[in-house]
């Protein structure tokens, strides 16, 4: 019996992803269907933050279609008191969250010096001419931010839940997010590619 942790990426991230359409509830139709098909080869899991990730992007989470989805996984919490990890691996997260608060800091500095530059001679009270002209620089510094401190790293405790959960199961994790693949390699958890998982599926 194989074990498989699916993250939510899966079902939206149509590339790389599993291959199995090019529309959301398509991918999560068909992605059922072969579930069914492995019954009693493998088991597949969602942690319960990861479900309501992936019911937040629909308005109407009572489809049928989510239900069926739904009732063909089992939805489990890792035992976060029973799972343990070398203290090693979270000096080296600590770091590393350390580091890129740092840098994303020093973005936001370079990037506010460059709004004032571009702001030099607008007149406040223009708030039409001052929302434009700095917007482009909010847009910037979000952009920039965001890749220094999230981009390949675990930005929510549901990210942590599929590695955590995929440690206690001894599981594959399926995810096209760069950070739970970085980090689940870190903290020594198997993994499998979407496509080749999708292929599986199939």
């Amino acid at each position: 019996m194989e074990y498989y942790v699916l993250d939510t990426n899966l079902f939206f991230n149509m590339e790389p992803g599993l291959g199995l359409g090019k529309k959301t509830q398509e991918v999560v139709i068909r992605a059922t269907e072969g579930i069914k098909k492995l019954k009693g080869k493998a088991e597949f899991f969602m942690p319960p933050r990861i479900v309501e990730e992936l019911l937040s992007f629909f308005e109407d989470k009572e489809q049928d279609f989510l239900k069926e989805f739904l009732s063909q996984i089992t939805v489990k919490s890792p035992d976060v008191s029973e799972v343990s990890f070398p203290a090693a691996v979270f000096y080296q997260m600590v770091e590393e969250i350390r580091g890129r608060s740092y840098r994303g800091l020093t973005i936001g500095e370079e990037e506010m010096k460059n709004a004032v530059r571009g702001l030099t001679g607008v007149s406040v009270e223009d708030k039409k001419e001052f929302e434009i002209k700095v917007g482009e620089f909010v847009k910037n510094l979000r952009d920039r931010y965001r890749q220094a401190t999230r981009h390949g790293f675990l930005d929510s405790l549901a990210d942590l839940d599929i590695i955590v959960l995929a440690k206690e199961l001894n599981a594959y994790v399926v995810s096209t997010d760069e950070g739970v693949i970085y980090w689940g390699r870190i903290f020594g958890v198997k993994e499998i590619e979407a496509s080749i998982f999708g292929q599986k599926l199939q």
